[in-house]
């Protein structure tokens, strides 16, 4: 397990993690796991923990960090894994990366990218591309508040940790890929 590589991708809703990851995980060899994929494998495999997943989901509660963690540990011990990952989604508060360091049971985070965007840049990126009901402006700037007021800390404790790579995401696609790989690479991740 000593040449595997653990990533987790931080960012605000609509800085583009998913496009990212997605990008990333072939070059890299590792799969691109967000919290929504997790959560949907959970409850398509039908187990005991997804039928739990699903009863949270269909009562339209948020789930909660203990189930959360379950499904995590769930898929992070799935062979595809074993060569590492990219995580999309989780860890999203302090105590999310305690729960997380725990999972990894002594096999820590490699890296931890933040994608960084302005509020504006997201606020006209989400409401343009108008996905949901909740892709308003007024909902947008509160989703970008709540992710600055539970986020701001876990970059802080990576940051602390020298785990965190912080990349400009107001740039083309590519470059932001481009921007990730090299600060990757600058750590002797290769």
């Amino acid at each position: 397990m000593g040449d595997s590589l653990r990533i987790v991708l931080l960012g605000a809703p609509g800085c583009g993690k998913g496009t990212q990851a997605e990008r990333l995980s072939g070059g890299l060899g590792v799969p691109a796991i967000s919290t929504g994929e997790m959560l949907r494998a959970a409850v398509a495999e039908g187990s005991g923990l997804g039928r739990r997943v699903e009863g949270v989901m269909a009562s339209g509660a948020l789930v909660d960090d203990a189930l959360m963690a379950e499904v995590v540990r769930d898929r992070l011990r799935q062979t595809d894994a074993e060569p590492g990952f990219l995580l999309d989604g989780y860890p999203r508060t302090a105590p999310q990366a305690e729960t997380l360091d725990e999972i990894l049971d002594g096999h820590p985070l490699d890296h931890v990218v933040t994608i960084d965007v302005p509020d504006e840049v997201l606020v006209q990126r989400i409401v343009l591309r108008g996905r949901g009901a909740d892709d308003r402006e007024d909902i947008v700037r509160e989703r970008l508040q709540v992710y600055a007021a539970r986020t701001e800390p876990l970059i802080g404790h990576y940051e602390r940790l020298g785990l965190l790579r912080r990349v400009d995401g107001n740039v083309a696609i590519e470059q932001v890929t481009t921007a990730i790989e090299s600060a990757l690479a600058k750590e002797g991740a290769a």
